[in-house]
This record gives structure tokens, sequence and C-alpha cells, in this order.
């Protein structure tokens, strides 16, 4: 599987060489940079110690949205309280998330804040599923470095799957999915509903395959025959059963 790292904006050489560090040793090799450059500094390379090759093949980009400009699915860690309506998954969870969502999607990107700020609420809004790390209340706090240890850590064994190709369309569902989704909102009268319209674009982050295309299929109809009202009905009791699954299964 194809995943890679993204800092955006490290203040610190040192984080940036920690970070290198543990995606070498744990079997990632692509990492990239947005609004910064403390990896040019010399303390980047002191600490990533024998990890050079990954500060060599970093890229950078001014946004993050120009660094997601080729990644199928987009992982964005923040704390817990930032989350609002969003899914919000631990180390451990991501990982069966991930395996399902190899099967046909290309390239993940796994992306980490600003040391002092984390990443903006626009930033937020470009991620399908948010993720943190759980930490004792009297310490509720992780470098740069050690998160990213944290998380390559748990997802190594993704590294070592070779997954079968993605045909293109397969890793564009989630992506037409949801346009068509929020083209479906609007059209309802309901796109207004900031809250509706934030759960609905986190929770079909967490859509397996089978699920992307039924409802695909069940949109198509909807589009052709808007009037149907029935059809909005089932829309919406399906994204209410789907909701009941995620949280009691």
């Amino acid at each position: 599987m194809r995943l890679t790292i993204i800092l955006v904006g490290p203040a610190r050489a040192e984080n940036v060489g920690a970070a290198a560090r543990a995606m070498k040793t744990m079997g990632f090799r692509e990492l990239r940079i947005v609004d910064s450059e403390a990896h040019l500094a010399p303390p980047a390379r002191w600490v990533a110690h024998g990890s050079g090759d990954i500060l060599d093949g970093i890229t950078t980009y001014p946004t993050l949205a120009e660094a997601l400009h080729d990644v199928d699915f987009t992982v964005a860690t923040t704390a817990r309280s930032r989350a609002r309506f969003h899914y919000y998954a631990t180390p451990q969870q991501l990982l069966p998330l991930l395996e399902e969502k190899a099967q046909w999607m290309n390239h993940t990107a796994l992306v980490f804040g600003r040391e002092d700020a984390g990443l903006t609420n626009e930033e937020l809004a470009l991620a399908d599923v948010l993720t943190g790390v759980p930490m004792a209340a009297d310490y509720p706090s992780l470098n740069l470095g050690q998160s990213v240890m944290v998380y390559c850590y748990q997802l190594a064994s993704l590294m070592q799957q070779t997954a079968p190709a993605a045909a293109a369309a397969d890793h564009h569902q989630l992506q037409a999915l949801r346009t068509r989704t929020l083209a479906l909102l609007s059209r309802l009268g309901v796109e207004d509903d900031a809250k509706l319209a934030d759960w609905l674009s986190q929770r079909l982050g967490l859509l397996q395959q089978r699920d992307t295309a039924m409802l695909h299929r069940l949109l198509h109809d909807i589009e052709k025959k808007p009037a149907r009202i029935k059809l909005c009905h089932i829309f919406y009791l399906w994204m209410c059963m789907l909701f009941y699954e995620l949280v009691f299964r």
C-alpha cells in the first residue's frame, strides 16, 4: 500500500528529522512537507541519523490541498476536542479501516499538523477520517516526532501488503460520492444544515467499497427522478442504518 506522511508547517528541524527516522525504522518512504523549509536546516539531518534518504526525497507544497493532489484517502491527526461531529479513530482502529481501503484505493496520506496549533479547520475539512492518540489527562501531549512514530509503528504492517491494483474508477468512487451527496442535499433544500453535511462527509469516509457502490446506485436513481420522494426517504433511512452499524457494531 502506498502511504504518504505529510507534515504541515513544521517549525523545528529536529522534529522533521525525528519523523524521518521513525518512518525509516518502520518501512515508510514518502514524506511531504507543507509551507516549511525546516527540513533544510542541519539539525534535521543530525536527528534523522541514517534516514537521510527520507529527507532527500521530501517534496514540498505551499498548501495541504496541493499536497493531497494525488491522494485517494486522507487521514488527519488532531485533538479529540477538534473532531466535532467527525468520526474519530484511534491508531488501532485505523489499521482495519486502511486495510479495507487498500483493496480499492491506491494512495493514502496521513497528515500531521503544526507543533503549536495543529491543523486549521479548513485543513481538517480535507480529511476523510480524523484520528488522535489517547493520552493520560495529566500530560495530554506528544511532540511531532513521537506522534509520527506511534502511527508508523501501528500501521507498519500496511507497508508489507501488496494490494490488488485498484481500477481507476474505483479509487475515485469516494470523492465522487461526496460530490453527489452534497448536490443531493442542495436539491432537497437542506444544504444549509452544516451539522448534517459535516456528519455525512465524515461518515462517508468509513464506507467499504460495496457500500460505496450501492449508495452510488441509489443516488443515481434519485438523480434521474428527483420527484420520487420515497427514494429520498430510503436514502435517509439508509444513512441512519449506516450510522447505527458504525457506532454499535
